[in-house]
């Protein structure tokens, strides 16, 4: 957590900062009490994957409370665009590191502690044989009881796949070793996002083009594409998709961390899942044509022994980029490819500079893919 006190002062000071800050330093001392334990007694296992546990419980809103600090900064503060940067490049960061810890406790209480797995087959949290198919019909299934409820209605899911691996041409279901969970986050965030826009674009019509959904297996890459229909977004625009706290929708109310917000919530579902597709070695690409629609890419390793993990490293190149002054631009349109300074967050991610949660619906899970 040294990170964190690189940010502004005036962010740190805020009642939600602040919290998320103390949840991560009772959690250390509730770990650092096992650093002197050099006996593996099954009482200690018990009472370690205790304490795994209730960390877990403890940093299970951390994404919805350290988005409502920054929310707050706004309120009474100018956001400059040095701290935009800033804090785009903490939250990546930070929810990335957030990503790998949480992995590591469900993978250890799911081996070693009472928590039972999604699936028989699992081995921990990872699925040896995950269905891709299975996760996405879970996926939309679960987004779709939402939209209903929304809209009273929701596009069709089209879904396609084909296997192009060389000697296996033609063959389905596609599987991989991989974590349901996390491809679960990814897919059900789409899915959200491509429904509100179908349905709102749509809004006169009583007929709603389908959402495609193609997964194709090759050599090095398992690509899902999501398609759909809902109108688009302009090239202006394309560049916040990945900020964190942009969202066309209402702001969520902040007393309800545990509510139901209906498709949208803080904007950061796309950033978010992107760090989800990163963290073993994948991506996550939007190409958006504005009056149309949207096609929504989430690149996965098709091999496991390519797929490790992606984890920031504290270090004295991390620390110098918060002390970095917004550049002048050297473009004729500071708002160009050319000229816009790093805002553009896709070009930033591609530099490794750069990488909403959504309330949990009661259904029942074919996949096992709840627990992120």
């Amino acid at each position: 957590m040294k990170e964190i006190n690189l940010l502004p002062e005036n962010l740190l000071i805020m009642p939600s900062v602040e919290l998320v800050r103390s949840w991560y330093v009772q959690s250390f001392m509730d770990l650092v009490e096992f650093e002197d334990h050099s006996g593996k007694t099954r009482e200690v296992l018990e009472r370690f994957c205790k304490t795994l546990i209730n960390v877990r419980n403890r940093h299970s809103n951390v994404v919805e409370t350290m988005a409502q600090g920054v929310m707050e900064l706004r309120d009474c503060d100018t956001v400059d665009n040095t701290t935009e940067n800033s804090l785009q490049y903490f939250l990546d960061r930070f929810y990335m590191s957030r990503i790998g810890i949480r992995m590591l406790i469900n993978q250890h209480t799911l081996m070693f502690g009472k928590d039972l797995p999604g699936h028989i087959r699992h081995i921990g949290a990872i699925d040896p044989t995950c269905k891709i198919g299975l996760v996405v019909a879970d996926a939309y299934e679960n987004a779709q009881f939402l939209c209903d409820q929304y809209y009273v209605d929701s596009p069709v899911l089209e879904l396609v796949s084909h296997n192009g691996v060389s000697g296996a041409a033609g063959r389905t279901p596609i599987e991989s070793a991989y974590v349901p969970s996390h491809l679960y986050y990814i897919l059900f965030e789409l899915f959200k996002n491509s429904m509100r826009a179908v349905m709102e674009y749509h809004a006169d019509s009583d007929n709603y083009p389908c959402i495609k959904v193609s997964i194709v297996l090759g050599n090095e890459d398992l690509s899902i594409k999501i398609s759909d229909q809902g109108g688009g977004i302009s090239r202006n625009q394309s560049h916040l998709l990945f900020n964190y706290l942009y969202s066309t929708a209402p702001r969520p109310d902040s007393t309800d961390m545990g509510g139901s917000a209906p498709l949208a919530g803080y904007g950061y579902g796309l950033p978010i899942s992107r760090l989800y597709a990163r963290y073993f070695q994948g991506d996550l690409q939007l190409y958006s044509t504005e009056g149309y629609g949207t096609d929504a890419i989430i690149y996965l390793k098709a091999l496991s022994s390519e797929a490790n993990e992606v984890l920031p490293v504290f270090n004295k190149a991390s620390t110098k980029f918060y002390r970095q002054t917004t550049q002048t631009s050297d473009w004729t349109n500071s708002s160009s490819v050319f000229g816009n300074n790093g805002r553009n967050s896709n070009m930033l991610g591609h530099m490794g500079l750069l990488i909403k949660p959504s309330p949990r619906i009661a259904q029942p899970s074919v996949t096992g893919a709840r627990a992120v």
